[in-house]
């Protein structure tokens, strides 16, 4: 039989909910103005590059309908590489391309399609089918991030992400997202993929999480899911912190990726980030983000801001 917990058990655990969330840090601590530095995925690449931060690299921007006409040429030039909107969400309209054989395009998930269903994925993106509050839309077509091989036991095709949620400037969680073949190859929870809570100390995953339900393998290979050494964990955790810098948002969840030759990259950032990362680590955030949030003064340093960040779980 399955048992629920009460709000009041949550709550003792410091598990936070949505409405909490929004009330009591988003709204206090994200500036409206500072809302569309990440809810546009290409202002963000910008801003990053600018500050210095790793991102994938952009191949082109698809603006107007007469520009897909010219998208040949770039599929011409780049034989993978990923197409997304620059205002889309929730991994929505992400379409990732690794090859081609002889005039279809290959998948991430292995599936062919033809240079008409990419100009009409591109069409929809602009179209605003996949964009915050339908708005029109730009479609981004960049690098695609070559997989690093340590990843591979535990992830099905596609590249998975880390991400980092940072409050004030502070990591206060993070989980490993793996994509499997439910979710098409994508990094995202909602479509299937897994998330593994991470040590913000050490940089081991911990737990594991698909659909709600504790895993501790990967459904697809198999393979044991606890207990992994996430590789350049400090340098993902001083990334995390300087892109909370670089946007002036106080709450953020940031995207990262690791490439094989390249190392972390930036994917994109989020001024709302879902909560299931409480259940890949099987800790609630409302313990963590109240005593930052009640801190008068936050350090200028990184360093030393990641330094709290693993004293305040012992």
């Amino acid at each position: 039989m399955i048992r629920f917990a009460w709000p009041s058990e949550l709550r003792k655990r410091g598990v936070l909910g949505i409405n909490q969330r929004n009330a009591d840090f988003i709204m206090r601590f994200n500036k409206r103005k500072f809302f569309p530095l990440v809810d546009d995925k290409l202002i963000t690449k910008e801003l990053a590059l600018k500050k210095g931060i790793a991102v994938p690299e952009l191949y082109g921007v698809l603006q107007t309908e007469h520009e897909i006409s010219e998208i040949e040429n770039l599929l011409n030039q780049h034989k993978d590489l990923v197409i997304k909107p620059a205002q889309g969400s929730g991994g929505n309209g992400i379409l990732v391309i690794d090859g081609k054989i002889g005039k279809r395009f290959r998948k991430a998930s292995g599936d062919l399609i033809t240079l008409d269903t990419i100009k009409h994925h591109c069409s929809n993106i602009l179209n605003g089918m996949y964009s915050l509050g339908g708005m029109e839309d730009k479609a981004i077509l960049e690098y695609r991030v070559q997989f690093d091989p340590f990843f591979q036991h535990i992830s099905y095709q596609g590249v998975p992400d880390i991400r980092v949620i940072v409050f004030r400037g502070i990591p206060v969680a993070a989980m490993i997202r793996l994509p499997t073949r439910e979710s098409d190859g994508k990094a995202n929870l909602h479509q299937g993929a897994i998330g593994l809570g991470i040590d913000l100390k050490t940089g081991f995953t911990t737990f594991g999480v698909h659909h709600n339900a504790a895993v501790q393998q990967h459904p697809d290979t198999g393979a044991e899911t606890n207990h992994i050494q996430i590789p350049h964990w400090e340098t993902i955790l001083r990334t995390a912190v300087e892109c909370a810098d670089t946007v002036g948002l106080g709450y953020l969840g940031v995207d990262l990726v690791m490439d094989k030759n390249l190392g972390p990259l930036m994917l994109e950032l989020n001024a709302r980030p879902g909560l299931n990362v409480q259940l890949a680590n099987r800790r609630g955030l409302l313990k963590n983000l109240m005593k930052w949030a009640e801190m008068k003064e936050i350090p200028a340093d990184p360093a030393e801001r990641i330094r709290m960040a693993q004293e305040a779980l012992d």
